[in-house]
């Protein structure tokens, strides 16, 4: 998917979340452990449930690969029911990768060749060579990690080196060097708040992929008047506070409104400020 095709579904649905699929077994409804797959039954419930009110999907693959061969089954048969029924709609591996050039080059075989998918979150700590390999693959996407949202973010992406730049900033200035915002975007945590103007003096045409909304209590409103831009920019994830809204017989009903409640927010916010 390029920039512009993304960019037309977030104008079409006046939306520009993504449902994040961090499906724990331990987590779904208990009536739904006595089907054959849980964890796909669970998905393409939510799926079903959600899909007009978003523009991409987020599989964390942890919480696939914890279950072993099973849940590798599910999350690929997630990602096909996704490409059959919603094709328009955007997925992201959230697998965090990032190694040596020819690992990363099975990585990048793995998500883009076999199972299809629009982008890869990847870890930039090991450099270019680990990051070029996903770079290869028209129309699909590396997502840098920069300022991510959780407590730890503060141990390394806010150090200085001796002239004042902070490593989130150098993450950014160097990457922008390997690829161009038609196939980079980066993790830029809600919880940042106005660090989102630092993050778009360097990069003010890339999306973003921001999670932290919503369970982690970053705000909707200072992502969007700090992060926004021409063309959106943005791409706000949401997990546990839509999949997980209930966890009875109606958890597929309850995550549409959560999803719908969030959709109502975002057409607000572009109407507020998109550029």
């Amino acid at each position: 998917m390029t920039k512009q095709q993304l960019f037309e579904q977030i104008r079409k649905k006046q939306s520009f979340l993504s449902v994040g699929l961090d499906t724990d077994i331990t987590k779904i409804p208990e009536h739904l452990l006595d089907t054959d797959d849980p964890i796909y039954t669970f998905n393409k419930a939510i799926i079903e449930a959600t899909a007009p009110y978003c523009v991409a999907y987020k599989p964390n693959l942890a919480f696939y690969e914890s279950m072993g061969v099973k849940g590798w089954m599910a999350l690929e048969k997630t990602v096909a029911y996704i490409r059959q029924r919603f094709p328009q709609h955007f997925i992201i591996a959230d697998a965090k990768r990032g190694d040596i050039g020819n690992t990363s080059e099975m990585y990048a075989r793995s998500f883009f060749d076999r199972m299809k998918l629009d982008a890869v979150t990847v870890a930039p700590y090991m450099g270019e060579d680990s990051v070029k390999p996903f770079l290869l693959y028209p129309e699909r996407w590396v997502i840098l990690l920069a300022l991510t949202s959780n407590k730890g973010s503060v141990d390394f992406q806010l150090t200085q080196d001796e002239k004042g730049e902070r490593l989130f900033e150098k993450v950014l200035r160097t990457s922008i060097q390997w690829g161009d915002d038609e196939q980079m975007m980066y993790v830029v945590g809600a919880t940042q708040g106005k660090f989102f103007e630092e993050v778009r003096k360097i990069v003010p045409d890339h999306f973003l992929l921001v999670p932290g909304v919503g369970a982690q209590g970053g705000s909707l409103e200072e992502v969007c008047r700090y992060g926004m831009n021409s063309c959106c920019g943005l791409l706000v994830n949401s997990s546990r506070s839509i999949i997980y809204a209930d966890s009875g017989e109606d958890f597929a009903a309850e995550a549409a409104r959560e999803a719908k409640k969030l959709q109502l927010e975002m057409r607000e916010m572009l109407t507020r400020y998109l550029r």
